[in-house]
Order: C-alpha cells, then sequence, then structure tokens
C-alpha cells in the first residue's frame, strides 16, 4: 500500500497505558478492516513510565502488515500537541484520534469509520452516559452548555474524538495542550461552514489504569480553550467569518 492510497490516519495516544495499549491497536486494526477503509496508525508515546514502548515495538513486530509509526516523547507534551503531531507524521485523506486505553469497542470504532467521507466532520456522541459518575455527567453536560453558549453553535458533545480531514488537523489545529482542543477545533471548522454529521455511539470506560482526564493541567487547558472561543467569538461578530 502506498501512501496515496491510504484512506485513514489513526493515531492512537498513549501515555502508561501498558495494561491497554496492545488491546487498544487490536481493536482499532480490526475496526479498520471490518470497515473496510485502507489505514495507517501512528503511536505517539508521551514519556511513558511503565512498558508501553516496549509493548508497542513488540506488537510492531509481529505485525509487519500493518503500517505503524511510532514517535517517543522524550518528555511529556500533552495530548493537543500530539495531536497535531501525529496529523504531520501521518499520511492518510482522514484522521482520527483514539486513546490507548481501549475505551472505544471494535463495533462504536467500525461505526464511525464507516461515515468516512460523508461530511467533513464526524462527531460521535453518546446518547447514554449513565455507566459514567454523575460528577462525570455533569462536567461533560456542563462543558457542552460552555462551548455551545460561547461559540453559538449547537453541538451535543464535544469529547467524542471527531474524524476529519487530516488536513484540517494540520492546518486549523488548537495550541490547547489538554481535551478542551477538540471544542476548539470542531467550533473552529464549523466556523469555516465545513459540513458534519452527528452520529450516536455506545463506549465504555476504561479496563484498566487510571484516567487523566480531570487533572489540573487538563482543567487549565480547558479553561484556556473556553477564552479562545470567547476571543473568536467576539471576533467573528466584528469582523464577521473570514
Amino acid at each position: 500500500m502506498t501512501e496515496e492510497e491510504i484512506q485513514l490516519t489513526v493515531f492512537v495516544a498513549c501515555y502508561n497505558e501498558e495494561p491497554n495499549i496492545r488491546e487498544t491497536l487490536e481493536t482499532v486494526i480490526a475496526a479498520c478492516r471490518e470497515a473496510g477503509i485502507s489505514f495507517e496508525i501512528v503511536v505517539i508515546d508521551d514519556a511513558s513510565k511503565d512498558r508501553s514502548v516496549e509493548i508497542i515495538q513488540a506488537f510492531q513486530k509481529s505485525h509487519p502488515d500493518v503500517r505503524l509509526v511510532l514517535k517517543v516523547n522524550p518528555a511529556n507534551e500533552g495530548l493537543g500537541n500530539n495531536y497535531a503531531e501525529a496529523a504531520f507524521l501521518g499520511h492518510g485523506t482522514w484522521y482520527r484520534l483514539v486513546c490507548g486505553d481501549n475505551v472505544e469497542p471494535k463495533e462504536t470504532l467500525v461505526k464511525i469509520f464507516s461515515q468516512t467521507g460523508k461530511a467533513d466532520l464526524i462527531i460521535p456522541y453518546r446518547p447514554d452516559e449513565s455507566s459514567r459518575s454523575g460528577f462525570r455527567q455533569f462536567v461533560s453536560k456542563t462543558f457542552t452548555w460552555l462551548v455551545n453558549f460561547t461559540s453559538g453553535h449547537n453541538i451535543r458533545y464535544y469529547n467524542g474524538l471527531p474524524l476529519t480531514r487530516r488536513y484540517y488537523v494540520m492546518r486549523w489545529h488548537s495550541n490547547a495542550h489538554g481535551f478542551g482542543f477538540q471544542a476548539d477545533l470542531i467550533t473552529r471548522l464549523l466556523d469555516r461552514g465545513v459540513s458534519y454529521l452527528e452520529i450516536p455511539v455506545e463506549g465504555h470506560e476504561r479496563a484498566a489504569g487510571k484516567s487523566t482526564a480531570l487533572t489540573l493541567r487538563n482543567l487549565g487547558s480547558v479553561a484556556h480553550s473556553l477564552l479562545t472561543l470567547v476571543i473568536r467569538r467576539m471576533s467573528k461578530l466584528v469582523y464577521g467569518r473570514s
């Protein structure tokens, strides 16, 4: 398979995912093949302190038929930075992040990957969040409301890991370091009038390890992203869409 034949670049983010990273890679491969889409995988290990890199390297050797690129960061750079970097390392027309914690079942990924090309922006959302704690549901709904209020859009969910054109990520990626980068990118693309499709998907919580979604660093990133949205909304009101 040549670089020109790759339809989808899947960025797998890894940080201390020793118990989950191999299963994540297996799930991604199975989903891409079932969806019938040509793909490559770009893994960025963000300075893991466990055996994640060793496991990924072993996976590379045991799967020579899979195009898999591994980049190991000497220091932690944050998910937002790695999201943009992996887009530059890839070659697919389309692009999607899959976290290395293996929380997305194969069926969910197949459903998302099967929508490739139907719109410029495929936005997944979870219609049922009962598996999450009440606090996490409150945080998620509050964040969604804040983003919609500040941006002027009406999207069901901003942290569902959208599938979009790789060029868009390279051209319009966020400067946020944490999870706020998704809302920043989605609203920026919507401001530019790209076509989008929201699709309901199923998910589950991580099988092993601890989530880092609610760290002080990520919360600071979310605040930074919301401030960026406010400034961009004001600019749009004054100057109109660029």
